[in-house]
């Protein structure tokens, strides 16, 4: 294992108070909850409080993105675990200012069940909770509401986000969330599994040089897995996956992300959107802006998504309005 930590069982505690020291101009943690990262101004009077979260080991997913005009509140599980409903119901205490809350996470049942179960803690308190799942992976399932959360999580957290920011009501940044799931699809593949810090072992097994195509950032199966092929071959498979399947077609303008999982360099990302660029140009899809690098990780895992946002007037404002967190600023 190459990992540098400490005791395996404070690895999540230890990286919430390094976090928190490292960006304290920006987040602290909770005092009495010391699994939920807030933004240092929440919360701010009259917003919609922006509620994200998930197991750790995603990083910068979920904490990288509390800061101004983003999320005002992660609440952090262990690894690739859900957290428990008290840090989903104090998150929600820390950051309401009267307007209500949305939760938004990608979509596995324990997240649903304890986010859930936090929401109803909350309105007991006769606070109004709504919540998105995060449904972008778009091989995981044929039906659209079962699918997997992956990197779409940052499309759908940004725009809702900055919904709130400009002072629009619960249900309307709701809407905003849910359109931009309706408009984003993903899909990935890796080259290894990454490497729990309790055991020292690998999720699953993989023999060098194979590669998995589809697989989720928790190492749930994808499609098939093969020997590794060269980039472009890779991404021309991802692409005639992705463009379907909304579908993106001649004349629609997207957003990209090109997301590494943790273990893959930039160089390599690179070469990936090169030929995720090539594609979408000859089918006559416009690139409005990209994103390349490590958005939504699983630690060390070896491999890369590919996430296209379809755009339109109102999802562009929304994706370009200020933000400024420790690992996503638009100025």
């Amino acid at each position: 294992m190459r990992r540098l930590f400490n005791d395996p069982y404070d690895i999540v505690e230890e990286m919430l108070e390094g976090y928190e020291k490292a960006h304290k101009d920006t987040v602290h943690l909770l005092e009495n909850d010391k699994r939920v990262v807030v933004y240092n101004e929440a919360p701010k009077k009259d917003k919609v409080g922006i509620v994200i979260g998930g197991g750790s080991g995603h990083e910068p997913l979920f904490l990288g993105y509390v800061g101004e005009n983003f999320a005002d509140a992660a609440v952090i599980g262990n690894i690739n675990t859900s957290p428990s409903p008290e840090p989903c119901y104090n998150a929600v205490k820390a950051v309401d200012s009267g307007k209500g809350c949305l939760y938004m996470y990608g979509n596995y049942a324990g997240d649903v069940m304890n986010f859930d179960m936090g929401a109803e803690m909350a309105q007991d308190d006769g606070i109004r909770v709504e919540t998105v799942l995060v449904t972008d992976d778009c091989v995981s399932s044929k039906d659209i509401e079962n699918r997997r959360g992956v990197a779409g999580d940052l499309f759908v957290f940004k725009t809702a986000s900055a919904a709130a920011a400009m002072g629009k009501d619960l249900d309307e940044v709701k809407y905003i969330a849910q359109k931009t799931n309706a408009n984003c699809r993903s899909m990935g593949v890796a080259m290894s599994s990454s490497t729990l810090p309790v055991t020292g072992n690998t999720i699953f097994e993989m023999e060098e040089g194979d590669m998995e195509i589809g697989m989720g950032i928790h190492g749930e199966p994808g499609i098939k897995r093969e020997k590794l092929r060269p980039a472009d071959e890779v991404m021309t498979e991802i692409m005639d996956n992705i463009l379907p399947d909304l579908p993106y077609e001649n004349g629609d303008e997207v957003y990209v992300l090109v997301n590494g999982l943790g273990g893959t360099p930039l160089m390599d990302l690179h070469v990936c959107y090169r030929k995720v660029h090539d594609i979408l140009e000859e089918k006559g899809i416009k690139v409005y802006k990209s994103l390349v690098g490590t958005y939504a990780s699983s630690m060390d895992m070896c491999g890369m998504s590919v996430t296209l946002l379809k755009l339109d007037d109102e999802l562009k404002e929304a994706m370009d309005y200020p933000c400024d967190t420790p690992y996503f600023t638009i100025k």
